[in-house]
């Protein structure tokens, strides 16, 4: 059986994260799926993964640009300062509505951005995303 990674979802809109969670369990590629509506809970997520079965680490992170509070370049901030054993291995695809071209050049400078990937996730980028980073593991 070929890998299956744990995903979390950072977006603050519910009704995003409930559409992007159905097409990943749908995709019947994925192990588990975690959302969360700030990036502030992601990080307490993060910072919890792997004490508890509750908290699996994820493999795969879809981070959403804007949110208030902490945007997506925020968290980014905050999640190299993670301790490796927390951050280490994650492969982050930024996911937004977002046609800024500025956006997309600043995602591709940050090393720890993977992808740049238009909402609405479909199955077809999925699978795309998931034979790019998962396929020989």
């Amino acid at each position: 059986m070929p890998f299956q990674p744990t995903v979390l979802l950072i977006d603050d809109n519910e009704a995003t994260n409930f559409l992007h969670t159905r097409v990943l369990r749908k995709s019947g590629r994925i192990l588990s799926v975690r959302a969360v509506t700030s990036a502030l809970r992601a990080l307490d997520y993060l910072t919890t993964s792997d004490k508890s079965a509750d908290y699996p680490k994820p493999d795969l992170i879809f981070l959403d640009i804007n949110m208030p509070g902490m945007t997506g370049w925020e968290f980014l901030q905050a999640y190299r300062e993670l301790p490796l054993e927390q951050r280490g291995g994650i492969v982050i695809v930024m996911l937004t509505t977002s046609l800024n071209p500025d956006d997309r050049s600043r995602a591709q400078s940050i090393k720890e951005i993977s992808s740049f990937q238009q909402k609405p996730l479909m199955i077809t980028e999925l699978n795309r995303i998931l034979d790019d980073y998962f396929a020989s593991i």
